[in-house]
C-alpha cells in the first residue's frame, strides 16, 4: 500500500510540475530586466519595467480592450443559445430533427478550426455579396464565429447537468399552480446556473484564445490579443509578453477560484433548500 501511495503521489506531483513549472518560468521572467526572456540579468533583477512597458504599448491594449468586449459578447451568446439547444434536447422528448440538431450542436467540437474559420469566412462573403450584410469582417463577425464555437461546449454543458436533473421539484411546482415560465425562471434557473457560469468562463476562455478562427473572419481594425501576441512571437518573444501572460494567467487564476467558490456556496444552499423541502413534508 505505501508503495502504491508513493507512486500516487509521484504521478501527481511529476503531473503538476509537468503542467505549472513554464508557467511559472514565464511569471519569474516577466520580473527579468535583460531583452533576452531565456537569459536572466542578476544584477538588475528583478524589475517592473516590461510592466510598465506593457501599459504604456496602446497597440496591446487596445487590443486587450477589444478582446475583453468580443468574449464577454460572445460566452453571453453562446450561453444563451447553448442553454436553449440543451434544453429541446432533453426536455422536449423525440421530435422531427432531434438527430440533427444534435449533430449539428456538437459537431464545432470535433471540426478543425481552419475548416470552420473558412467555411464562415465564406458564408459572410457570401451573405455580404447577397444582402449587403455584414460590411466587411470586424467586431461582429469574429462574435458570431466565435459563438458558433462556443455554443457547442455550453451545449454539452447545460445537457449533462438537465439529464441528472431532478424533476420533482419543477412538477411539484406545476402542481401547486405555478406556470411553465414561472418555474423556469424560479426553479430551473437557479438550479442550473453552475452549469451556466461553468459554460459562461469557457466559452470566454474559448473566444480570448482563439486564433485560427478570427484570422480568417477578422478585418484590419479588427485585430484581437491572441493575434497581435502570435505575430510577436513569430518575429521573437519580447519580455513585455512574458508580463502580459503573467497577468493573464492571474485574471483566469481569480476567475477560476470565484467560480469555484461561488458554485460551492450554490449547491450548499440548494442541498440546504432540499433538505427543509424534505422535513417541511
Amino acid at each position: 500500500m505505501k508503495s502504491r501511495s508513493g507512486f500516487r503521489n509521484g504521478a501527481l506531483v511529476l503531473g503538476l510540475a509537468f503542467l505549472y513549472m513554464p508557467i511559472l518560468s514565464m511569471v519569474v521572467f516577466s520580473f527579468n530586466n535583460s531583452r533576452l526572456v531565456t537569459v536572466w540579468d542578476s544584477a538588475n533583477s528583478p524589475t517592473l519595467t516590461w510592466y510598465r512597458k506593457l501599459f504604456a504599448n496602446e497597440q496591446i491594449l487596445d487590443a486587450a480592450f477589444l478582446s475583453l468586449q468580443i468574449a464577454a459578447m460572445t460566452a453571453t451568446g453562446a450561453v444563451i443559445l447553448g442553454t436553449l439547444a440543451g434544453l429541446a434536447l432533453v426536455r422536449f422528448g423525440a421530435f422531427r430533427g432531434r438527430a440533427m440538431l444534435s449533430t449539428m450542436t456538437t459537431a464545432p467540437l470535433v471540426m478543425p478550426e481552419v475548416i470552420t474559420g473558412l467555411s464562415l469566412l465564406l458564408l459572410f462573403v457570401a451573405l455580404e455579396q447577397l444582402t449587403g450584410w455584414p460590411e466587411g469582417r470586424g467586431i461582429m463577425t469574429i462574435t458570431i464565429a466565435h459563438i458558433t464555437l462556443a455554443m457547442a461546449y455550453v451545449t454539452v454543458v447545460v445537457r449533462s447537468r438537465l439529464v441528472g436533473f431532478d424533476d420533482s421539484l419543477e412538477e411539484a411546482a406545476l402542481d401547486l399552480g405555478a406556470k411553465p415560465l414561472t418555474v423556469f425562471f424560479r426553479i430551473t434557473l437557479p438550479l442550473i446556473t453552475p452549469a451556466l457560469v461553468s459554460g459562461w468562463l469557457l466559452a470566454f476562455t474559448l473566444s480570448w484564445d482563439d486564433v485560427v478562427i478570427s484570422q480568417f473572419v477578422s478585418g484590419p481594425n479588427s485585430t484581437t490579443l491572441p493575434m497581435v501576441i502570435f505575430s510577436k512571437a513569430r518575429l521573437g518573444v519580447s519580455p513585455d509578453i512574458n508580463a502580459l501572460a503573467t497577468i493573464l494567467v492571474l485574471i483566469v487564476a481569480t476567475g477560476v477560484v470565484l467560480s469555484t467558490l461561488y458554485m460551492k456556496h450554490e449547491e450548499k444552499r440548494r442541498l440546504r433548500e432540499e433538505q427543509m423541502a424534505r422535513s417541511g413534508n
